[in-house]
């Protein structure tokens, strides 16, 4: 057997621009609109706002940058009305670095650097300015922390031989911080949003985010929740018998310095690259928090449970690129899989604060595109008859308590499979 093998770097992020082709293709129009159902069910078209960035030259004499020395930065669509007292905070997603070889390629991208990264970009799902599209945060200041470390932004070290900083965890306190200073401080509501390894950057933010907002005497709390979009990494074992996410994780903790980052409550019992793992955080979570992930998380199924290096006949290949594929033994793992996730929220489901939505889907990032968040008939994956977007704004309005957990595959004829 091949165990403790690490998946690469340009291996991860090609699965993550075939998921984003294939959603792109399949859920977005060529230009920055969003489809919705009109009157008689005529579909219409909603013009997504392209968000300007703004860099945040001050944050650098904090030590607050991205792998390449450059200033971190943020896109803000500012809110309106009855919403301009409310702030979604969308962490940016986009791989990890393990090790200074693959650190390298990041770095000279917009993944590693404010200077190559897009200068506008599109609000959709639940980052979108239309009421249709997006009804409960359509008019709140809606903002994307751009991503640029590597490590969630968590780490806090500097290679000095290769010129790199992993400065996530500055990153997150700069940002924050002046968003603070010029209007959040006075939020009623914040929710901090992230999909993939922003996912994972909300599970281990949360509670951080929540401490910015102490009690205030004679007035009324800001009300602080948290949205963790196809996060829920496992620490599950892969075909071949070993633990390639683990050792992945490992080296992510150790090189970008991220055990100081993690929250105590689980490096007082655990190592610390255990403690980078979701399943091992949500139980102690003070801070309300909705776990939105697909069943059959793709980019989990091709790094976690069978990555290419576990894989050496190739065996899964077809399996991994069309679930039509799978054969039997291969559905069963898959199935496997699937309890395992669901297994590790059973505590975290206890809690009345907390919320979920498990699809039986072969997808991930579910919140920001359109086809999977919209609640129009045929957009969002159901269960019970409710969608995502209806789900997430019940549970963070105390309209109803959500905790819903799809059947097994193929039970769900709502999906939108992206293999």
């Amino acid at each position: 057997m091949m165990r403790g093998r690490r998946p690469s770097l340009p291996a991860l992020v090609a699965v993550l621009v075939l998921v984003a082709s294939c959603c792109c293709r399949a859920e977005t129009s060529a230009s920055p609109e969003d489809e919705v159902s009109g009157g008689g069910g005529r579909r219409r078209r909603v013009a997504s706002v392209m968000v300007p960035i703004t860099i945040l030259n001050s944050a650098v004499s904090e030590g607050a940058v991205c792998m390449d020395g450059t200033p971190p930065a943020y896109n803000l669509d500012p809110g309106s009305g009855a919403g301009s007292r409310s702030w979604i905070l969308n962490l940016e997603g986009g791989a990890w670095c393990n090790s200074v070889k693959t650190c390298r390629l990041s770095k000279g991208t917009g993944r590693g650097s404010s200077d190559h990264m897009d200068k506008e970009i599109a609000f959709t799902g639940i980052m979108s300015s239309s009421r249709a599209v997006n009804p409960d945060f359509y008019n709140w200041n809606r903002v994307k922390i751009r991503y640029c470390d590597g490590g969630s932004f968590a780490g806090d070290a500097y290679n000095k031989e290769a010129g790199i900083y992993f400065r996530g965890q500055r990153i997150w306190n700069a940002v924050i911080k002046h968003l603070l200073s010029i209007g959040m401080a006075s939020a009623d509501q914040v929710l901090l949003t992230g999909c993939s390894s922003g996912g994972l950057a909300v599970i281990l933010h949360c509670d951080q985010l929540r401490a910015f907002f102490p009690p205030a005497a004679g007035s009324r709390q800001t009300t602080v929740k948290c949205l963790s979009d196809g996060g829920l990494y496992l620490d599950a074992m892969d075909i071949s018998g070993g633990r390639s996410l683990r050792s992945y994780f490992g080296d992510i903790v150790a090189l970008q310095g991220i055990p100081q980052s993690l929250p105590g409550s689980c490096t007082a019992r655990l190592d610390a690259t255990s403690c980078f793992f979701p399943q091992n955080i949500i139980n102690d979570l003070k801070t309300p928090m909705f776990i939105l992930n697909a069943a059959y998380d793709v980019i989990q199924i091709s790094l976690s449970l069978a990555p290419d290096r576990a894989d050496p006949s190739g065996s899964w290949r077809a399996c991994k690129s069309n679930r039509s594929a799978c054969n039997a033994s291969q559905m069963n793992i898959l199935q496997g899989f699937r309890d395992q996730m669901v297994s590790s929220v059973q505590g975290f489901s206890q809690s009345r604060s907390n919320g979920l939505f498990i699809s039986s889907c072969f997808a991930h990032c579910q919140s920001e595109q359109l086809g999977t968040w919209n609640n129009v008939p045929g957009g969002s994956p159901t269960i019970q008859n409710k969608g995502i977007a209806k789900s997430v704004g019940d549970w963070y309005y105390n309209r109803a308590e959500v905790k819903a957990i799809d059947c097994r595959y193929p039970c769900d004829k709502t999906c939108h499979h992206i293999m």
